[in-house]
């Protein structure tokens, strides 16, 4: 049996800031587009729905990436604001050339690093946690060496 992971979905109320702040990043919009109906609320036990979808893939073209904004039915919960140390998913990591770069360019988004710094493991890598726009939570790394 083959498994390959498609995506990594974020619900978010700003379609346009999420979209900005992972282009900097450095993904890739592949699409935009909106999702409705009877069957796509059979995918996802919500009856019908109205989703407004971009896809977003990385620059090697494995990962990808699909941030989601509700139109119907409203959203129920916000885990926004929760710990790294909360149930449930945490972040997405990504690997960067140059952390302190890309640091930079995501602050022009509203980027701030979880703790107060970026670590060093080892011999390996720089590692970081951010918050990006709505609190989404995302990880760097930056491999040493």
């Amino acid at each position: 049996m083959t498994v390959r992971m498609d995506n990594v979905g974020i619900v978010v109320e700003d379609l346009a800031a999420a979209i900005a702040f992972f282009h900097e990043l450095g993904l890739e919009l592949e699409g935009r587009f909106v999702v409705e109906g009877a069957w796509a609320g059979r995918v996802t036990g919500l009856g019908d729905q109205r989703v407004e979808i971009a896809m977003l893939r990385t620059p090697d073209g494995y990962g990808r990436l699909e941030l989601s904004r509700f139109l119907e039915p409203s959203v129920v919960a916000d885990h926004r604001g929760a710990p790294v140390n909360a149930l449930g998913y945490l972040r997405v990591m990504f690997e960067v050339d140059d952390i302190d770069d890309a640091l930079d360019r995501l602050r022009d988004h509203g980027a701030e690093l979880v703790s107060s710094e970026v670590v060093r493991y080892e011999d390996a890598y720089r590692l970081c946690y951010v918050r990006g726009p709505e609190g989404i939570l995302i990880g760097l790394a930056q491999a040493l060496g």
